[in-house]
């Protein structure tokens, strides 16, 4: 019985994994413009047209996003660095990757 459940577990995985699209950059912008995502830990954000973003996890932060080559990108003030990531979509699941591994998941709503 249980050799069945790990087995159903690991189909189940596979399936979801193969589910998940690597965004280009046309769309990252089409999945982004005008949307909010709301994350795990209850934070959301939303991804104005005007490449304007607001991030709320208790009060609001303002920064800047724009897509690069197939990369979203985002600057947070005071910082002036650009931080940029791949993207996948899953559904209305979207995650971030950053270069070195991390992942960032939200729902858009």
């Amino acid at each position: 019985m249980w050799r069945m459940a790990a087995c159903l577990a690991l189909i189940c995985g596979s399936v979801s994994a193969q589910d998940r699209v690597d965004l280009d950059g046309s769309g990252i912008r089409a999945a982004l413009d005008g949307q909010k995502l709301v994350y795990g830990s209850g934070a959301w954000q939303e991804f104005r047209v005007s490449a304007r973003t607001l991030y709320n996890a208790g009060q609001d932060s303002w920064g800047d996003w724009r897509v690069e080559g197939d990369l979203y990108c985002s600057l947070w003030p005071p910082s002036d660095l650009w931080a940029c990531f791949g993207m996948q979509r899953a559904g209305d699941r979207l995650r971030f990757l950053d270069s070195n591994g991390e992942i960032t998941e939200g729902r858009v709503e």
